[in-house]
C-alpha cells in the first residue's frame, strides 16, 4: 500500500506540511481525553514516533477503542507543525490492519533485556532492539563500502565444509542420517551419508578465503559462522556473523595498517550515520560512549609484543584473577586492563606464542611465537584476530600435527603452498562484538536477531 515513511518525513517534513500524507505503523502509545486522543506511531524507519491527533468529534465513539499499543494501522491525515514534535498529523480516516489484543507482553516502556530475551519474536519492537539493528544494518553496509572502494573482491564462502578450520574440534555435524550403531566405525557410518563422509558447519571461511586470495588477490567474505562451543559467556554464541578479509603479498604490518584503517572507517561510517542511536545508547546504556567511539578514530592504535604485554601486566599495581604467564592466552582482564588503564585505546598485541594460537599462522624466527595479532579495545577486549598465514609448506605439516591435525583432511589447503606460495595475510573481526562496542550493549545476546546458544534455540 502507498505510504510515505516516517523517517522521511521528518527528515523533510516541509515538504509535507498542510499536505494529505498517509503512514502506516505500529501504535506505540495511545492516549485518550474529552475532546481529542493522541497516538505515537513508529513503522520501524527511524527512533522517533509520530504522533497522531484525533478530533473526536469528527469520529464515532469507538475510535480510541479501537487503537490499542501494538496493533498495526494506516492513518491518513493533514501534516501540520508542532512545536513540541516538530511535526504530527491530524487524522481524517484510519484502517486497523492488525489487532493486538491486552495481552501483549510489551504494555510498559522499559523492560529488563533478561526479559526480552525471552521472546526474541517481539523484542525486536522495542527501542533498544530497533536501534540495535540499524546500527548492525549500517555497519554491515559500511563494510562492504570499505573493502569495496578499497578494490577488494566479495566472495561467497561455504556454510557447509569437511574441514574445522581452527582444529579445536569445536564444530557442529551436517548429516540427513538417522541414528544407528550399525557401522563399524564413523567412517563407514558417514560413507552413505549426503556428502560421503563427515561435514561441517563452517567455524571460519578463511582456509577457502585464502584460496581466492591467491588468484583474485585481496577478497574478504561476510558471513554466518558456527562454533559448537559449550559457553554461556556474555561474549560467545554459537551462531556468530564473521568478515574475513584474505590480502595476497601482504606481511603481518601490512595487515595491521588495514585493520587499522578498516575499524576506523566503519567506526566513523556509524558515528556519521547512526548519530540518533548512539544518543539514545549514552542516554540508556553506556555513558561516554560517543567520546569513546570518537577516540578510537582519532588515535593512532598502539603496537604491543606479546612479552612486552605479559611484562606490563606481571608489573601491573593491581591484583588479576588469573596471574599473567608468558605463554598462555591473554584473559578478558588483562585486555581490558591494557586498553582501559594503560593506554585509554586500542591496543594491537603482537607475536603470540605458537602453542596457543592456529596451526596456519606464520612460525617467526625465534620459533616460539608466531606472526599474529590480536587487536584489543576497551570495554570488550579481544575485536580481532589477525595473523601473516604460514607459506612453508614443511612447517605447515609439522604444526597441523603437533597439533594432533590429520594432515590428509587439508590436502587443498597444503596445495597452496606447493602452487605459487605468496606472503599473504588476512584477519577475522566479530561483526556482533563489533556491535556491541559500538552500542555499548553488554551481551552478545542483545544484537542478534535470534541468538543461539547451549540450550537456547527460541
Amino acid at each position: 500500500m502507498k505510504h510515505i515513511d516516517i523517517k522521511r518525513i521528518f527528515d523533510s517534513y516541509k515538504e509535507f506540511i498542510d499536505k494529505q500524507i498517509t503512514v502506516c505503523g505500529w501504535v506505540r502509545t495511545a492516549r485518550d481525553s474529552k475532546n481529542v486522543a493522541f497516538l505515537e506511531v513508529n513503522d520501524g524507519t527511524c527512533l522517533k514516533n509520530l504522533q497522531t491527533v484525533i478530533d473526536k468529534s469528527r469520529f464515532d465513539d469507538k475510535v480510541t477503542s479501537e487503537f490499542s499499543v501494538g496493533c498495526g494501522v494506516k492513518l491518513v491525515g493533514k501534516l501540520v507543525e508542532s512545536a513540541q514534535n516538530v511535526c504530527e498529523l491530524q487524522l481524517d480516516s484510519y484502517e486497523v490492519l492488525g489487532e493486538c489484543p491486552a495481552d501483549y507482553p510489551l504494555q510498559k516502556k522499559r523492560h529488563t533485556l533478561e526479559f526480552l530475551r525471552t521472546m526474541p519474536h517481539l523484542r525486536v519492537r522495542t527501542n533498544t532492539m530497533l536501534n540495535v539493528q540499524r546500527v548492525r544494518s549500517v555497519l554491515s553496509y559500511a563494510t562492504h563500502v570499505y573493502f569495496q572502494t578499497n578494490g577488494y573482491t566479495y566472495v561467497h564462502t561455504p556454510i557447509i565444509t569437511g574441514s574445522d578450520c581452527e582444529g579445536a574440534g569445536e564444530v557442529f555435524n551436517v548429516t540427513t542420517k538417522r541414528w544407528n550403531d550399525t557401522a563399524a566405525c564413523e567412517e563407514d557410518y558417514y560413507a552413505d551419508d549426503f556428502f560421503g563422509k563427515k561435514a561441517f558447519l563452517t567455524v571460519s571461511g578463511q582456509l577457502e578465503g585464502e584460496s581466492a586470495a591467491m588468484a583474485l588477490g585481496k577478497i574478504y567474505t561476510f558471513g554466518p559462522t558456527f562454533r559448537a562451543e559449550n559457553s554461556n559467556t556474555s561474549r560467545h554464541v554459537a551462531e556468530f556473523w564473521q568478515v574475513e578479509p584474505e590480502v595476497a603479498f601482504a606481511e603481518l604490518d601490512d595487515i595491521i595498517e588495514i585493520v587499522e584503517g578498516y575499524v576506523k572507517f566503519i567506526v566513523g561510517y556509524v558515528l556519521e550515520h547512526c548519530r540518533a542511536e548512539l544518543d539514545f545508547f549514552e542516554r540508556f546504556y553506556e555513558k561516554g560512549l560517543i567520546d569513546k567511539l570518537t577516540n578510537v578514530v582519532e588515535s593512532d592504535f598502539v603496537v604491543l609484543d606479546y612479552t612486552d604485554a605479559v611484562k606490563q601486566l606481571q608489573e601491573a599495581p593491581v591484583r588479576f584473577v588469573y596471574a599473567p604467564v608468558w605463554g598462555a592466552e591473554l584473559q578478558s582482564e588483562h585486555e581490558r586492563y591494557l586498553t582501559e588503564q594503560v593506554y585509554k585505546k586500542p591496543v594491537f598485541v603482537t607475536n603470540y606464542p605458537k602453542d596457543v594460537k592456529a596451526f596456519y599462522m606464520k612460525q617467526n624466527p625465534d620459533g616460539k611465537t608466531v606472526a599474529a595479532t590480536d587487536l584489543l579495545v576497551p570495554g570488550i577486549g579481544e575485536i580481532v584476530g589477525c595473523s601473516e598465514r604460514e607459506t612453508d609448506y614443511d612447517k605447515l605439516v609439522t604444526a597441523m600435527r603437533g597439533k594432533g591435525i590429520t594432515v590428509e583432511g587439508y590436502k587443498q589447503y597444503l596445495d597452496l603452498r606447493t602452487y605459487g606460495s605468496v606472503p599473504h595475510s588476512g584477519f577475522g573481526m566479530g561483526l556482533d562484538r563489533m556491535v556491541m562496542y559500538l552500542t555499548g550493549m553488554s551481551n552478545i545476546r542483545d544484537v542478534l536477531l535470534y541468538p543461539r546458544a547451549p540450550k537456547e534455540l527460541k
